[in-house]
């Protein structure tokens, strides 16, 4: 039997979810480096989640809220414009977003799709009840 035979169908959701954890530490590390305020990583670690207020409007509009707060390229583009014009602040901004997507990953929580809440480029979400139909 081939080694890839005995690998378990949920090994790339594993990886993935270290992926996330990675992320999660790097931010952290990098955070701590630049002497961030452990208080304002509290109050903003959250914030991106009250994208999901927008599913209010419906699941199209949720998904894209969402996406928009969960993916890597914005806080990485934040951050590396909060580094060409010498702003800490931003930076570190960017790093708690960045933090907050990781610990997202390494979770489970992923992209959504404008399905419903629940579907996410991961799969399924964890703790997301399906919809009763």
């Amino acid at each position: 039997m081939a080694d890839e035979a005995r690998l378990s169908p949920d090994w790339p959701k594993v990886l993935l979810a270290m992926e996330g954890a990675a992320l999660l530490a790097v931010a952290l590390f990098a955070y701590d480096r630049l002497h961030g305020s452990w208080t304002l990583f509290a109050l903003l670690f959250f914030a991106p989640d009250f994208s999901m207020l927008f599913y209010l409007g419906g699941p199209r509009a949720g998904a894209v809220a969402y996406n928009c707060l969960h993916v890597t390229f914005v806080p990485l583009a934040l951050a590396v414009f909060g580094l060409l014009v010498s702003n800490p602040l931003i930076v570190q901004i960017a790093l708690i977003q960045l933090a907050h997507i990781g610990f997202d990953r390494a979770l489970g929580f992923g992209l959504k799709y404008p399905t419903e809440f629940g579907d996410t480029h991961l799969g399924r979400a964890p703790f997301v009840p399906r919809k009763l139909k």
